[in-house]
């Protein structure tokens, strides 16, 4: 049994914001492994996040952000259940991340239920022509065209994307982390994007 020093429950904070006994029980279970804990502090955030999913958001903030030259603008509405977490730099740093996130990333919505049928629909017929196109016999074509339909929903639905400050972790990935952080149920409640010139 590897002996669990402060300085490396210290280390395991920094690298995963959880708390001190999350940390020590992380680097007790996993016999000191570094990489091993922030795995099982993940896997634990991703349990606690699916506990708190029945829960109430009726708090939360609005947060915004303007690209330089003030060409992109984003609103997003995040919303947790008390007015406590709410103030919390965690909670706010998070709904400002995911502004800056939409901003850079444009997504058709937050999950694949928000995109437009009309959107699945063109984009249906778009990989259905691209697969006759390139000569896929028929009996296939239903299956190339979910495979593309999958990939547009991780590419443009928010909470799939790859996060743009960290593209090893999905928008999700980062909400649970701050779900296991904060102890309360989140979401990404709405957004708006302006682009200057855009319809």
């Amino acid at each position: 049994m590897a002996e669990i020093s402060a300085a490396m429950v210290k280390a395991l904070r920094e690298k995963s914001g959880a708390g001190i006994m999350d940390c020590k029980e992380a680097l007790a279970s996993c016999d000191g492994d570094m990489e091993k804990a922030v795995d099982f502090l993940r896997k634990k955030g991703l349990a606690t996040a699916a506990k708190r999913a029945g829960r109430a958001t009726s708090e939360g903030t609005i947060q915004s952000y303007i690209h330089l030259g003030g060409k992109i603008g984003v609103m997003v509405e995040v919303d947790c259940e008390t007015d406590f977490v709410a103030k919390t730099d965690a909670f706010i740093e998070f709904a400002k991340n995911v502004a800056m996130h939409i901003a850079a990333t444009n997504p058709v919505g937050i999950t694949a239920e928000d995109v437009p049928q009309a959107v699945i629909n063109r984009e249906k017929e778009i990989y259905r022509a691209q697969a006759l196109e390139t000569g896929k016999p028929e009996k296939m074509l239903d299956k190339i065209v979910e495979g593309k339909l999958n990939k547009f929903y991780k590419d443009s639905c928010l909470m799939n994307q790859a996060y743009v400050r960290d593209p090893e972790k999905t928008i999700s990935d980062y909400l649970n982390e701050v779900v296991a952080k904060t102890g309360e149920k989140i979401t990404i409640k709405r957004f708006a994007r302006f682009q200057v010139g855009a319809e």
